[in-house]
């Protein structure tokens, strides 16, 4: 775990994927108030907003994936195997470190969202409250959202070990494929990673049938589970090479 802190510490990588999270944060946050049809009389107006910082986990979860699969493109996962023979432990120690580290950006997106939703609030002459249960309702599911697609990208980097082939599949996933399959199966839709992230933020949207918040964390850890325990079975018999 200490190795796996220091790689992170010593690569760009996270740091540039967080910043690009937080301009994400700020140009959604800006156009749902600068779009005009934000009901500033709505509370679920003001959660809507801080949303925005569970909807950038897909940057916890390439940075989860990175933490295999790039190590598989840049060579160096033959050396981490050789200091850490038991494969198992080394892919453990990955999924607990990137799910905090997920966390962590999620901490680090809410603020952000926090800050320019009370921001445009204060411009439009409205006021952001803090004392509300469903605001921070929201903020645990954002960070609770960041930290299960880190470690759910962890197991998808341990099973598809090029780069660009598990970035891409996940991004698929989430932009297309789940969409279509949400139609096929109807309310069972639900069910699927994406729509759980929304859940678990606990803000309904008109037309969309999602699970009740804690439902949706049960179901988001069950599939960080499956990934974990689908990686390091899969991570311990293949070759390296």
């Amino acid at each position: 775990m200490r190795t796996e802190i220091l790689k992170l510490r010593t690569t760009r990588t996270p740091l540039v994927l967080l910043a690009a999270a937080q301009l994400i944060i700020l140009a959604g946050v800006s156009g749902l108030f600068v779009s005009g049809t934000a009901d500033l009389a709505d509370p679920l107006t003001a959660r809507r907003a801080i949303a925005h910082a569970g909807l950038v986990s897909i940057f916890s979860l390439i940075l989860g994936i990175l933490a295999v699969a790039g190590e598989y493109r840049h060579k160096t996962i033959t050396d981490t195997y050789l200091s850490t023979p038991r494969r198992g432990r080394v892919v453990a120690a990955k999924l607990g470190v990137y799910a905090v580290v997920g966390g962590l950006f999620g901490v680090i997106s809410s603020v952000t969202a926090v800050a320019a939703t009370a921001i445009w609030l204060t411009a439009k002459d409205g006021s952001l409250d803090l004392t509300s249960t469903g605001v921070w309702s929201t903020l645990v599911g954002c960070v609770a959202w960041n930290a299960c697609f880190a470690a759910v990208g962890v197991g998808i980097g341990a099973l598809i070990r090029n780069v660009i082939a598990a970035v891409a599949a996940a991004l698929a996933w989430l932009a297309l494929i789940e969409g279509i399959v949400g139609q096929l199966v109807g309310d069972l839709g639900r069910w699927l990673p994406f729509r759980s992230g929304q859940a678990l933020e606990g803000v309904p949207f008109p037309g969309v049938d999602l699970l009740p918040q804690w439902g949706a964390a049960v179901v988001l850890a069950t599939y960080a589970a499956i990934f974990a325990l689908v990686a390091v079975s899969t991570t311990v018999r293949r070759d390296v090479s």
